[in-house]
């Protein structure tokens, strides 16, 4: 059957491609493809959240500024609905979800992830959700870039290069931050930072910010700009910040997954609606910058302007006492992880990385304030330590210390906060990172063992398939079998060495190899005394499909000396892997990784 007109016009243009445009330079083209779509997501996903808020805002709905906390519950009833009638699958988070896709699916992400979040995040966020847009757009811009990717036949190496413009993109095009997106690629996505990625990475970061800049001029999310310069008498505050945002990091992680298991006890999804809905808002009711995604409550800390910041509470006294001011947010600092967890527990998507920011910015305001109302005659920047703050739980919660730096660094478009940022971020890293291995991104693969690091030993057996080393052309036998049937029925036909015993539900019980019988194989008087029962090894160590991956069965390989295991699937045997044939495929995946 001839193609059609339209897929041999496409072959042609594949086919010019590959004889008129060097590998290098075309993947530089899609870079900056890609840079501009991860841009031009990010934007939408920004306007439509921001005409929902307008909507809400407006007197078309009246009621919305006396009752405003129902909002997030209305808005997450309509994803429920969304979800429940009409998308009819389960929406995963948007930077695991990349994580796994480089993991086991070559960087493949559905079509499907590329659209959703479209849809769900700013029906999520424009209605008052506690999460952010960036994890969305990132994801989106990830999903686009994957289609792309398979549009061109490219392998899985510049597939996981051009997902990591993709989320370089957004970053840039979100923050108008190019080297903080490049960098947020290589931390959280462990990208090898070589000529061959650094110069794809820029190229969509500034395509990104140019799109970013072509539709909304010079507009920023935070403009602000250091007037009170590093001093170094501050630095014991600066620690003091590093170890706050620590402990923060650790808090905040671990209230995640403490909530998030809560409501996994409630099996049907329309209970963990209810009751997160009810939660978020009573939490809404006391703290009102737990509403959105709160980029306006970090503006008007930097401003200085607190009371706008925290908004209209029961609280009346807090004009007049700034020890109320400073309870309220440390609250947020307390209730942002809370309120954040319960809208993904109610089924809202979004993105953690600005809630972190938003955490972070309280909490740094706060030891400010404190600091500065102590009364032992010491004064620091409360915008400065906002900014710090935010850094600290990026680098603590996040593990992205260098990301959190470049981006306040550009935030700020000055780096007189270099070296404060330094000392916070480096403290808040090292001890969550000591308390806590996996951030929040990450821990579920690595449990899974499916998580890529910078340790190339480790990436290369995470990215094998056991699938591909298993044999499965050995000849079973039963029991039962006499010495005689064993030498006919499996010897004689095989090449092999050794021969699996099942029993009559596959599962296997031993394995017979020539060493047992050389010395009984040509003494026919016990061809029909012996069987194979009776001459057969236990099987002490065996491979587990389900649940082993390349990294477990070369442990095995290295605890029992073996240089054959079997392979079981549910307790059924299915094959043996040899120890030659893993390390050949070790080599193999090692060299296309590498290269």
């Amino acid at each position: 059957m001839p193609d059609s007109p339209k897929k041999s016009w496409f072959y042609k243009v594949l086919k010019w491609r590959y004889r008129h445009i060097p590998e290098k330079n075309f993947i530089l083209l899609l870079s900056v493809l890609i840079g501009f779509m991860a841009g031009l997501v990010s934007l939408l996903l920004k306007n439509i959240t921001h005409l929902i808020q307008e909507l809400l805002q407006s007197d078309i709905i009246s009621w919305q500024n006396t009752l405003y906390f129902i909002t997030p519950f209305v808005g997450l009833s309509i994803v429920y609905l969304l979800n429940k009638y009409i998308i009819k699958k389960e929406v995963k988070s948007a930077i695991p979800l990349i994580l796994f896709s480089l993991s086991k699916t070559g960087g493949v992400i559905k079509p499907i992830h590329g659209y959703l979040p479209l849809i769900l995040a700013p029906i999520t966020v424009g209605f008052g959700g506690s999460v952010g847009l960036l994890g969305p757009a990132i994801s989106s811009g990830s999903a686009l870039s994957s289609s792309i990717s398979s549009l061109f036949h490219v392998n899985r190496k510049i597939r996981t290069l051009l997902i990591g413009c993709a989320s370089a993109g957004a970053i840039s095009a979100v923050f108008k931050s190019p080297l903080a997106g490049l960098v947020f690629a290589v931390e959280v996505f462990s990208l090898d930072l070589t000529l061959t990625s650094l110069l794809p990475l820029l190229f969509a970061s500034v395509s990104s910010i140019v799109t970013s800049y072509f539709f909304l001029g010079d507009e920023v999310l935070f403009r602000f700009e250091v007037v009170e310069k590093f001093n170094i008498q501050d630095i014991p505050f600066f620690i003091a910040l590093g170890i706050g945002t620590a402990f923060a990091s650790i808090y905040f992680t671990k209230m995640y997954f403490w909530v998030l298991s809560i409501f996994d006890n409630f099996k049907k999804k329309i209970y963990r609606l209810l009751i997160a809905g009810l939660a978020i808002g009573i939490m809404l009711y006391f703290i009102p910058p737990l509403y959105g995604e709160g980029l306006g409550f970090i503006n008007d800390l930097l401003r200085g302007d607190y009371l706008k910041a925290i908004g209209t509470t029961p609280f009346k006294e807090i004009e007049s006492n700034i020890w109320i001011i400073i309870g309220l947010l440390a609250g947020i600092t307390v209730f942002k992880a809370i309120a954040m967890t319960a809208t993904f527990a109610a089924g809202g998507y979004g993105g953690i990385f600005i809630p972190t920011m938003v955490m972070g910015s309280s909490l740094g305001n706060v030891v400010a304030k404190v600091i500065n109302n102590l009364g032992f005659g010491f004064h620091v920047s409360e915008s400065n330590f906002t900014l710090l703050g935010m850094a600290g739980l990026i680098s603590g919660v996040l593990h992205a210390p260098l990301t959190s730096i470049f981006l306040i660094a550009e935030i700020t478009t000055s780096y007189e906060l270099f070296v404060p940022l330094m000392i916070t971020t480096a403290i808040s890293f090292i001890i969550s990172k000591n308390k806590i291995e996996h951030n929040i991104y990450t821990r579920e693969l690595a449990e899974q063992g499916s998580l890529l690091t910078h340790d190339k030993d480790q990436t290369v057996l995470t990215l094998m398939k056991l699938r591909q080393c298993i044999e499965t052309n050995f000849i079973t036998v039963y029991p039962d079998y006499s010495l005689k049937q064993l030498l006919s029925e499996a010897v004689a036909k095989s090449n092999r060495n050794f021969f699996p015993v099942i029993n009559k539900k596959g599962i296997l019980i031993g394995v017979v190899s020539l060493d047992n019988i050389r010395d009984i194989m040509f003494d026919i008087t016990k061809y029909h005394t012996v069987l194979v029962e009776n001459i057969m090894s236990p099987v002490t160590t065996e491979i587990m499909f389900e649940d082993d991956d390349a990294k477990t069965a070369m442990q095995k390989f290295q605890d029992t000396g073996a240089w054959n295991l079997p392979v079981t699937k549910k307790g059924k045997y299915i094959g043996f892997i040899s120890k030659s044939k893993l390390l050949t495929a070790y080599r193999r995946e090692l060299i296309n990784f590498t290269r």
